[in-house]
């Protein structure tokens, strides 16, 4: 079975989407399936500051202090920091990608606002991302309220990041070279970095969600999006890792 069939059959909800950079093709399963963003959804949070930033609408120096109501669960070091620590926005945008911090992030979400996220990714032409909240909010999850993301976006918003084509040559690889510092790197990457690989990703998880995407340097590189809702999690982890390998090193096919 190659890569394709082996995702194409996996239990559960999966979107995938692939492309060998400066290539036309593109290979994709249930590429406009709506999932639940999980942390995937700080990608265009990030695009978003990037795009504010470089506008004049953001100071990436700007100095916040972090109080004990902006702490949020699991995820990234500011939780557990003392109270009062100051950062700047820089280091909450730096800090949401490579520990995926949901405090950064809650905080840059207060900043932005999901209107203006939306607004950035239509203007963008990115089809099918929408932020409709702040993480950790479970009332609203109860009710169904959730940010959504589909293979197709993710993967327009990376290779247009890889290319220099999102919002230009040095914003975008300011944030390939974010992405490259990620330390979450037990998905797509696993295999890759012991063959000096480089991987500019994000990933995102919950219960019965594990997602990875990202700009995979190979000798060809590409940009290779693997999400997924509803599947049995280290089963399609494994899956992300070995369709990573296999694709990176020139021995599978999509």
């Amino acid at each position: 079975m190659n890569c394709f069939e082996a995702i194409e059959t996996f239990p559960g909800d999966v979107g995938l989407y692939y492309r060998v950079l400066g290539e036309k093709g593109v290979v994709t399963h249930n590429p406009d399936l709506p999932l639940i963003a999980a942390s995937v959804i700080k990608i265009p949070i990030m695009v978003t500051a990037y795009r504010d930033i470089a506008e004049g609408q953001l100071d990436p120096g700007e100095v916040i202090s972090i109080k004990p109501a902006d702490k949020m669960p699991s995820c990234g070091a500011l939780t557990y920091m003392h109270d009062g620590l100051e950062v700047t926005l820089m280091d909450l945008i730096t800090l949401m990608i490579i520990l995926s911090d949901n405090t950064a992030t809650n905080i840059l979400i207060d900043r932005l606002t999901p209107d203006h996220v939306n607004r950035t990714m239509a203007d963008l032409d990115i089809p099918g991302i929408t932020l409709r909240r702040r993480l950790f909010e479970p009332e609203l999850s109860r009710r169904g309220i959730q940010n959504t993301v589909t293979a197709r976006g993710v993967g327009t918003l990376l290779e247009r990041m890889a290319e220099g084509r999102l919002l230009g040559k040095d914003a975008d690889e300011q944030m390939v070279g974010i992405l490259l510092n990620q330390r979450l790197n037990g998905k797509l990457p696993f295999y890759l970095h012991s063959e000096g690989i480089r991987c500019a990703h994000k990933t995102g998880e919950d219960d019965g969600i594990t997602h990875d995407a990202g700009i995979i340097y190979a000798d060809k590189p590409f940009v290779l999006c693997m999400l997924s809702n509803n599947v049995d999690v280290p089963a399609f982890e494994r899956l992300m890792q070995e369709t990573a390998e296999a694709l990176a090193l020139g021995e599978g096919e999509l």
